[in-house]
């Protein structure tokens, strides 16, 4: 790391930061036109709900880079883990240690708070992702398939009419 790194918790008037970094990362995973989420969103899910936690990294005073996550729960472990939904260092900042960097920041809570694990997805595709999370010792769980039920799918399998 050229510059050490400051961690801190979002909080509300972080919500533009956390927006802006949500869609450089779907334009990275090509995913752009699915992002939905909007100022109002995430200031509801994540500040009025409390359903998320943000830790943003800066250096020199600018944010360069985020972490979401929440909870999760292991019944075979007996205890909460935290799943880290999005990690994202801006391009210019990569391969100077920033995501390892925040990668041992949300480490450290997770023990801290004693969580039996902290896991994530990565897109099959992103190989340096994958080699980076390797170098880490994460071990990919490749015996579980993700499944997903959203939009009206999930609406109908509640057996509900209205949107969510």
């Amino acid at each position: 790391m050229s510059k050490e790194p400051v961690f801190r918790y979002a909080k509300k008037k972080d919500v533009p930061t956390i927006l802006q970094f949500i869609k450089e990362l779907a334009e990275y995973e090509n995913l752009l036109s699915e992002v939905v989420a909007d100022e109002k969103i995430l200031e509801e899910w994540i500040f009025d709900r409390q359903k998320a936690e943000v830790i943003l990294v800066a250096v020199d005073g600018q944010d360069i880079g985020f972490a979401l996550f929440f909870h999760n729960f292991s019944t075979f472990l007996g205890r909460a883990g935290i799943y880290l939904e999005d990690l994202y260092i801006k391009p210019e900042y990569r391969k100077k240690g920033y995501g390892k960097a925040l990668l041992k920041k949300l480490a450290s809570i997770a023990v801290e708070r004693k969580c039996g694990r902290l896991e994530w997805w990565c897109l099959d595709w992103n190989r340096p992702s994958i080699d980076f999370y390797l170098s880490l010792g994460a071990e990919p769980m490749s015996d579980w398939t993700v499944y997903r039920i959203a939009g009206d799918k999930l609406i109908n399998l509640a057996g509900l009419s209205s949107s969510i």
